[in-house]
């Protein structure tokens, strides 16, 4: 009986301990799995996040370069329109054109810090040659000869200028990859190579006229 007795009580604590067994095996299985499924869900969570800041970093970007477009063409047009109104005897507010610049000059100042190599040199280029458009037209007035005058104005911003502003819009729409063209790199540097070279020969002509109308430094007694 005792022999029997034992018999029962060893099968008793097998069967015990491998219903522990179980029980502690399901509840370390339960938990493995659980961590499993926690790691997966951070996993997609920081997925999810990488991919909203990209979002948010790439809308941030067309929002400037369709400010930094639409200020560019504004300056052009606003300092075009007032040698067109000048040229017909029409009175002409600056604070028109000065606001067109500064507005510019804001969404420049901003893309400074934000541009690419190559898109930060179209837009510098530009905003250099915005500067001299606006020269353009502040110098009007006193110009000696109006007429060549006028047709050098109107000459600077329906040709370099525009090409310009136009260059600008196609290099950021390059940088987003709206627009694929193979060749770009080679056309935006011919563009601007020669839009450097108009500004820089205008920059010229402005300075001979403002000496010219200043005259000889000093005088005779």
């Amino acid at each position: 009986m005792d022999e029997l007795g034992d018999l029962v009580d060893v099968t008793t604590l097998a069967v015990a301990l491998i219903s522990v067994g179980g029980t502690l095996g399901g509840t370390l299985g339960g938990t493995l799995l659980s961590q499993r499924a926690n790691r997966e869900q951070d996993r997609r969570a920081d997925r999810e996040r990488e991919q909203e800041r990209h979002e948010r970093a790439v809308q941030a970007r067309r929002d400037l370069y369709a400010r930094l477009n639409t200020t560019a063409r504004a300056y052009r047009v606003a300092a075009r329109d007032a040698v067109e109104a000048a040229q017909r005897g029409e009175s002409v507010d600056p604070a028109l054109l000065d606001a067109a610049k500064e507005a510019w000059g804001d969404e420049y100042s901003q893309a400074q810090m934000a541009l690419a190599r190559g898109v930060l040199e179209v837009a510098s280029a530009l905003n250099r040659a915005l500067g001299v458009g606006y020269s353009v037209v502040r110098q009007l007035p006193s110009s000696p000869d109006l007429n060549g005058a006028y047709q050098r104005a109107r000459t600077w911003f329906s040709e370099p200028l525009s090409d310009g502003v136009y260059l600008l819009r196609v290099t950021l729409r390059q940088d987003l990859g709206v627009e694929t063209e193979p060749h770009f790199e080679q056309t935006r540097l011919q563009m601007l190579a020669t839009l450097d070279g108009a500004r820089d020969d205008l920059a010229r002509l402005l300075a001979a006229e403002r000496a010219q109308v200043a005259g000889p430094v000093g005088g005779t007694r």
